[in-house]
């Protein structure tokens, strides 16, 4: 179980006041300097994924030709998939998504993630008994565990956390399980494992549903009106290199229904509850 919730349901900048953070142009293009060298693999991953040093920097590598793509998504687009919601996040302005590049490695092009160390004291995303939802979290479905207990699925409500969810929305996210949740030692969350996202049709399935039915925080709707105008120009653009021109314009549409609802979504025919299992 994570520490206290760090301010329940505000609004602000990706991390504490005062924070001073290196500019995504930086960030990114260290990515792309020198050798990409491999350490290990994680072999859970449904796809092929490295874990290795660019510049003395740890990565995570996931080539095109390690992909295994599902049947609604199209082929060898993972990767592409990845650093367009990485776009997006910069976009925002909210840093949900670590630094993230296209670029060759031992086993050809990929995606290239700087790695984020999760601080293991923490848990953004839970699963506790039933009828023990912790103050400051919301509940998001009961259900039975391993031993037919009856246990909760539970998330903290943070700023940082409620942001990703926003994101989340938008690029049509088919995957947020709470192992895609990073737990940063100063409260900020990462999102990880943007393989399947940005899909033309309804995909959203996420553990992060506390928020359904919201009205929109102002601080939100100025960043969905600018990712609106943006998906129209030039970060429309951009993402059209690296997934579809319809989904493009799927997730511009997107910002424009949340803003024209005024709230965020909860599931429903067009939204399964949460991929399973949910980490």
């Amino acid at each position: 179980m994570s520490p206290e919730p760090h301010e329940p349901g505000e609004a602000g900048g990706p991390h504490e006041p005062g924070d001073v953070r290196e500019p995504d142009e930086q960030r990114t293009a260290r990515l792309l300097e020198g050798e990409l060298r491999l350490q290990g693999r994680v072999m859970p991953a449904s796809n092929a994924t490295f874990v290795g040093e660019v510049a003395g920097a740890r990565v995570v590598y996931k080539p095109v030709r390690g992909e295994r793509p599902l049947w609604d998504f199209p082929d060898h687009t993972l990767a592409g998939r990845e650093v367009a919601t990485y776009e997006l996040s910069v976009a925002t302005g909210w840093d949900v998504v670590p630094p993230t590049v296209l670029r060759d490695g031992p086993h050809g092009p990929g995606m290239v993630q700087a790695w984020q160390e999760s601080d293991p004291e923490q848990s953004a995303v839970d699963v506790v008994r039933a009828g023990e939802v912790p103050a400051g979290w919301h509940h998001v479905f009961d259900g039975l565990d391993a031993a037919d207990e009856p246990v909760a699925l539970v998330h903290e409500d943070t700023s940082a956390l409620r942001r990703m969810a926003v994101l989340d929305v938008v690029a049509n996210n088919a995957d947020r399980k709470g192992g895609h949740v990073l737990e940063m030692a100063d409260g900020h969350r990462y999102g990880v494992d943007h393989g399947l996202t940005f899909h033309e049709e309804p995909k959203l399935r996420t553990v992060l549903w506390g928020w359904a039915g919201e009205a929109l925080l102002p601080d939100e709707v100025a960043v969905l009106e600018r990712l609106e105008a943006d998906l129209g120009g030039e970060l429309g653009e951009r993402l059209r290199r690296l997934v579809t021109p319809l989904e493009v314009v799927a997730a511009r549409a997107r910002c424009r229904a949340l803003l024209d609802d005024g709230h965020l979504p909860g599931p429903g025919e067009d939204w399964p509850v949460i991929p399973w299992p949910p980490f």
